[in-house]
């Protein structure tokens, strides 16, 4: 399964690049510094050119489970929305609710600036070690849950290799089952 209906939100699976879709606001898996990194942040930093991180600087940074909104520079998008998703420590230290929250979030600033169609990454799920199948779900949980609070006509969920595809593959039937 590669998409799913909520409501009037259609969620959508791709595998890909996040850096070339065309949405109105890309989601980036950031550090709380806001100061580029590797994977994920670091080719969206790479891609959209030194204005991010001119803005990210004047943000000053942000608290993990929060999301904050700069333009997208050289992006195929209007607005980036960075998010600090939780480091996994097993998951007793609320990193649950952190990841839960940093889509919330994510999805509001989003709605708030106007867009319509977001994509996603796999938050937690590189360096910060979040399992990706229970990152996947939850991922999916909080999304749907949004989805009767804010009016967006698209999430995407941008995953990069075959193993985070069949993972969130999983996930979405697991999701459409209920």
């Amino acid at each position: 399964m590669t998409e799913l209906r909520v409501g009037n939100t259609r969620l959508t699976l791709v595998q890909g690049d996040i850096t070339v879709q065309h949405v109105d606001a890309i989601v980036n898996a950031a550090n709380a510094a806001l100061q580029g990194g590797g994977g994920v942040d670091g080719a969206i930093h790479r891609a959209g050119g030194p204005d991010i991180m001119a803005e990210c600087r004047q943000i000053g940074g942000c608290p993990t489970g929060q999301a904050v909104r700069t333009t997208a520079g050289r992006l195929p998008a209007h607005h980036l929305i960075h998010t600090v998703g939780p480091v996994w420590s097993g998951g007793s230290a609320g990193e649950p609710d952190l990841l839960a929250s940093a889509y919330r979030r994510s999805l509001q600033l989003a709605a708030a600036h106007g867009a319509r169609t977001v994509a996603f990454p796999s938050i937690s799920t590189g360096v910060y070690g979040y399992p990706k199948d229970l990152a996947a779900d939850a991922a999916l949980e909080t999304v749907t849950a949004a989805c009767s609070q804010v009016d967006l006509d698209e999430v995407r969920f941008v995953v990069f290799g075959d193993d985070d595809l069949a993972i969130y593959r999983q996930a979405m039937r697991a999701r459409a089952s209920k």
